[in-house]
């Protein structure tokens, strides 16, 4: 019987060469010196660039590395079986759900939902009210990003508040921090005859995309997207990361097709003092969604992660250009993108002149015999008993369809219009008016120092006593949009309000005071208000007010808006003007 032996190893398996191979090799390398050839002149292999090292990053990026914020779950559910406060980390990483430590302010959270577009059914409102009476304060807070927040939560509670949000067909997945923040729209999208595109398909695509896709969760700071069908009321998507305006190209003879496109602005931020800037290029609708994918990994590569008041988009788009982005956007996708002509044939997206608290009121949809009816929601406060009445009236007089603004304020859409009426007074009765005033329509505010500790003022508290005051002594007949925000973070867009208060602490009674600036706008009327008085107590801020307002109707010319009249003069001349007053 014949034995095997196990193969032996080769020179090349053990490293080692024979005498041929090394005689071959010498002469090999001989031949290379003696052209003039040395390894120094060889390019390297090209490596992907480096990012910046663990000690260069902010401590929220080496949080994130540490362990990532979706599975601290575990450490969420652990706290609520303690009804323990967070460490300090968590209270970081819990952003990720949602959920917002109040303290020093508060001992408990805040829950921001995600609702894209606004949109929400009857059967969700009675949920969010029994989860708002059984388990926190019994108040929900529209956002001016159309959402909710629910205050104010224990640790014991944030498992089954979790459970119930979801249970209900919504999310808090990624509704803070470094994420995509919930995506605006006008509230009339598909309703308004005055649009050009319905968005709202666009809106739940991205959106879909967006909470399914752990990619999207690992962002350099938040960013925000909107988009924009036309119509009456705007989406103010000017003020955002990005924003997405719908434009009709009319007859040309530069190649574009006729047609419904989006015109895209980029690097949008008012805490920032900076509205974003048109990118230069039209997409069309069934390509608006990659397009803005694209962004997003532009943003995810080259946003700053070691300078979090650098980490927002606009510096990526300072850093690159528009034109830069445009290179890195089109790397990403599969089509080139259209770039616009200066003159390019474009129809307007809205008449600017029909727009004022046009979300209030009764208005005709493009349905036959439908109305839409706005109720004016006070600094976007509701409690479990009116969330439960208006789910009944959208089920009773509507499609149970509610839709949420960013003015903070709702609107039921799909009522008859024999109805319209009846439904108003219903909505008055519960404290929620749906007559269209000039001043109390344009009232805007953040949370405010009740709940935020970021806030100097209780901005909230102040706004209510605010409208009171100024609505019992200055007729208007132009809306005025005025604007009440508790720190420079600007979550109520202070600078972009006819009239915008920020927040500060001052000598006085109360302590509390703010900066006053005037003149902002959006949309075509875009422009970062300018600051005419500074930390103004709030006890001398309703005579103020007052003094401005009535300055303004005694001097403006004739049917000339606020925002007109205070563009028209010098900072010193309305200083001059409104302390006269």
């Amino acid at each position: 019987m014949k034995t095997l032996s196990a193969p032996q190893p080769s020179n090349a398996d053990t490293g080692d060469f024979s005498p041929e191979q090394q005689r071959y090799l010498e002469g090999f390398f001989a031949g290379i010196a003696a052209g003039g050839v040395s390894f120094g002149d060889l390019a390297p292999t090209p490596s992907a660039p480096a990012g910046p090292s663990l000690d260069d990053l902010t401590k929220e990026e080496r949080i994130k590395r540490e362990l990532h914020p979706f599975d601290a779950i575990e450490n969420l559910v652990m706290d609520a079986r303690w009804n323990a406060k967070p460490e300090a980390e968590n209270v970081f990483r819990y952003k990720w759900n949602g959920l917002f430590w109040l303290n020093p302010v508060k001992d408990g959270y805040m829950c921001r939902l995600r609702i894209p577009g606004g949109v929400v059914k009857s059967h969700q409102l009675r949920e969010l009210a029994a989860i708002s009476r059984e388990l926190t304060t019994g108040y929900i807070q529209i956002t001016t990003r159309n959402n909710f927040q629910i205050r104010l939560i224990e640790p014991k509670d944030c498992p089954e508040v979790l459970r119930r949000i979801q249970g209900c067909g919504l999310h808090s997945k990624g509704a803070g921090a470094d994420n995509i923040r919930n995506i605006t729209m006008n509230p009339c999208a598909g309703l308004d005859p005055h649009e050009l595109i319905d968005v709202r398909p666009l809106v739940n695509e991205l959106a879909t995309l967006i909470i399914a896709s752990k990619e999207f969760y690992d962002l350099p700071r938040k960013f925000n997207i909107a988009y924009d069908g036309g119509g009456l009321i705007s989406s103010v998507e000017d003020t955002n990361d990005i924003g997405a305006s719908a434009v009709r190209i009319t007859d040309n003879d530069q190649g574009l097709e006729p047609g419904i496109w989006f015109r895209i602005a980029l690097g949008g931020v008012t805490g920032h003092q900076t509205f974003a800037s048109d990118w230069g290029v039209i997409v069309k609708p069934g390509q608006l969604n990659d397009v803005m994918l694209a962004l997003l990994r532009v943003f995810i590569q080259f946003g700053d992660r070691t300078n979090r008041k650098k980490a927002r988009f606009k510096y990526v788009v300072e850093n690159l250009g528009l034109d830069g982005v445009l290179t890195e956007v089109e790397k990403r996708l599969p089509f080139p993108l259209t770039r616009l002509a200066a003159d390019a044939p474009l129809q307007a997206a809205r008449d600017f002149s029909q727009q004022g608290h046009s979300h209030v009121g009764i208005h005709a949809q493009k349905q036959d015999d439908l109305v839409y009816v706005g109720a004016s929601v006070p600094v976007g406060q509701l409690t479990a008993r009116q969330l439960d009445r208006v789910a009944d009236l959208a089920d009773s007089y509507g499609s149970g369809e509610i839709r949420l603004t960013v003015w903070q304020n709702l609107i039921l859409p799909n009522v008859r219009t024999a109805y319209a009426t009846t439904l108003a007074k219903s909505l008055k009765k519960l404290g929620l008016p749906c007559e269209s005033s000039p001043l109390r329509g344009g009232f805007v505010a953040c949370t405010g120092n009740r709940y935020c500790k970021f806030a100097a003022t209780d901005t909230k508290g102040h706004a209510l006593a605010m409208m009171d005051y100024l609505d019992k002594r200055v007729p208007l007949d132009q809306p005025v949009n005025i604007h009440f925000t508790g720190c420079p973070h600007s979550c109520a867009q202070h600078f972009m309000g006819d009239i915008g208060l920020l927040g500060t602490k001052v000598k006085s009674e109360s302590g509390e005071g703010y900066h006053i600036t005037v003149g902002g706008g959006f949309g075509e009327n875009r422009r970062i208000g300018r600051q005419i008085f500074s930390a103004v107590p709030f006890e001398a801020l309703g005579s103020t007010l007052e003094a401005m307002l009535k300055a303004y109707l005694a001097q403006r010319l004739s049917h000339e808006s606020f925002h007109a009249f205070c563009n028209r003069h010098s900072v010193g001349q309305l200083q001059e003007l409104f302390s006269a007053a």
